[in-house]
């Protein structure tokens, strides 16, 4: 078992102290008591609610009735010990700030380890050293599930599911399995479990529709809110007019992405350059439709914070959720906001620079980048290079035909019969409109129609069209500066 030779080796090395990060107590307890009997040493385990208790065969190390509930009492005791041996110490997170006597104690069973080679294990679902300590310590994570372990898992779950139901099959095909089984990765053996049980005693099944709920259950376990969002709504390419470009070149690398076997280049990510309201966030919500990924969402802006050494911390779990989440795609929103070089942040920005940039080339999870930005010119060149991103990609403002397409779709969507408008005629009328503009100008033109008690009709939506001033008009100068520059700098999407 990878965890306990991995785990042993650390021992070998003559490790003091060892923080282990996990939700799965028994299962860490389990392999620690593996360790132990692999080590002959004796396994004690303490908790605030029982105190030390011995886990293998032989005698308790204290009598019945003082099990040393409180940590420093406990700790105390271990340090007068002379028989080597490993303690699990369940949850002593909370006795490590502002309890210098606690950190002193494992501080002198550490400095005293080549004397009496105690181990101290610290299980915790999350757990901080203090500085002092951490130059004696180690972290171990338990290892997670592969694909075959999840498999195994769901024909537990399912023949569970056959035998309390007459025989009866679960309903599921070999390409809905691959999926679900890409999205159990990252989770643990009784979280994956628990998502698999939910999906199948829904309905006897799993199915395409038990995507998007596994992946919802799946972010709320891992406990990232804030920073990064889940998104649940992924649009489909239909629902997005025009950006043939970009989806012709998502089509033809889909499979070497979901594809583990592909001998391609898995594809590393695109960036989306456009005016305002182009549709710019509805095409990154569109990537994860197409691709059947789920779709995580980075509010760039949002990862400063006041306190020194945060806004790095942020990123850093942000990104580690990424890694967690893969196969998924990861939504760069602004991405300008919290990587512009501006030079006036004290260094911020250079070192969420390098945090990203160190991440983007070590990784090894499938995590696709869709990053927007509405102005180029502040994002660095070491982040905008080929090699970080495979392409960029201009969204400019929709052509005539893209704009019929655009009407009919916010028009079908507020259940209007499409036939009934003269769409050429309302094309002609938003030249220089975004998508958003378009579908404003749908919703203004239904109030009107509403307030005159009247259906909606073509001379209405012309009437709110004339009334409207696009951003094309209101910054002219701005977004001419914009299209001639990515002219040759960018594929038109």
């Amino acid at each position: 078992m990878q965890d306990v030779d991995e785990i042993k080796l650390l021992l070998d090395s003559r490790i003091p102290l060892l923080v282990i990060e996990t939700f799965e107590e028994k299962k860490a307890l389990d392999v620690l008591l593996k360790v132990a009997n692999k080590h002959g040493k004796d396994l004690h385990r303490w908790s605030v609610t029982e105190g030390l208790t011995r886990l293998n065969f032989g005698p308790q190390l204290v009598p019945k009735g003082s099990e040393l509930n409180e940590p420093e009492e406990m700790l105390r005791h271990i340090k007068q010990q002379q028989q080597p041996a490993m303690f699990a110490l369940c949850d002593i997170h909370p006795f490590l700030i502002d309890q210098p006597q606690v950190v002193r104690l494992l501080k002198d069973i550490a400095l005293n380890h080549f004397a009496v080679p105690h181990t101290l294990v610290l299980l915790s679902h999350q757990l901080r050293l203090p500085p002092e300590l951490t130059r004696y310590s180690a972290a171990y994570s338990l290892t997670l599930p592969d694909e075959d372990k999840i498999m195994e898992i769901i024909r537990e779950e399912a023949k569970d599911w056959s035998d309390r139901h007459a025989g009866a099959r679960v309903k599921t095909d070999n390409i809905t399995l691959k999926k679900v089984v890409n999205n159990l990765q990252g989770m643990s053996a009784s979280d994956v479990r628990r998502l698999v049980r939910s999906a199948i005693w829904n309905d006897g099944s799993l199915s395409e529709d038990d995507l998007p709920r596994i992946n919802k259950a799946k972010f709320a376990l891992l406990d990232m809110e804030g920073v990064v969002s889940f998104e649940q709504q992924t649009e489909d390419f239909s629902n997005v007019g025009g950006l043939v470009n970009l989806k012709r070149w998502l089509l033809t690398r889909r499979d070497a992405f979901n594809d583990d076997d592909s001998t391609l280049d898995r594809p590393k990510g695109i960036l989306l350059l456009g005016v305002q309201g182009g549709g710019k966030s509805l095409a990154a919500k569109a990537v994860a439709g197409l691709w059947g990924l789920p779709l995580m969402r980075m509010d760039v802006g949002a990862l400063y914070n006041k306190f020194h050494g945060e806004t790095e911390r942020n990123l850093r779990e942000a990104l580690k959720l990424a890694d967690a989440m893969s196969p998924c795609v990861l939504w760069l929103d602004e991405i300008e906001k919290g990587m512009a070089q501006d030079g006036n942040d004290n260094g911020v920005s250079q070192r969420l620079l390098g945090t990203l940039l160190t991440w983007m080339a070590e990784r090894r999870t499938r995590v696709f980048i869709v990053a927007t930005s509405n102005d180029i010119s502040r994002l660095p060149p070491e982040l905008i290079r080929k090699g970080r991103l495979d392409e960029i990609f201009f969204v400019d403002l929709p052509e005539q035909s893209v704009r019929k397409d655009i009407f009919a779709i916010h028009l079908r969507k507020r259940n209007c019969i499409v036939a009934n408008f003269n769409l050429d005629q309302l094309a002609d009328a938003t030249q220089g409109f975004s998508g958003s503009e378009i579908e404003q100008a749908i919703i203004a033109a239904l109030y009107s129609a509403g307030a005159e008690g009247k259906p909606l009709v073509t001379d209405i939506l012309l009437r709110e069209i004339a009334a409207t001033s696009p951003l094309s008009v209101v910054m002219s100068e701005q977004i001419a500066s914009l299209r001639v520059w990515a002219q040759d700098r960018t594929i038109p999407a």
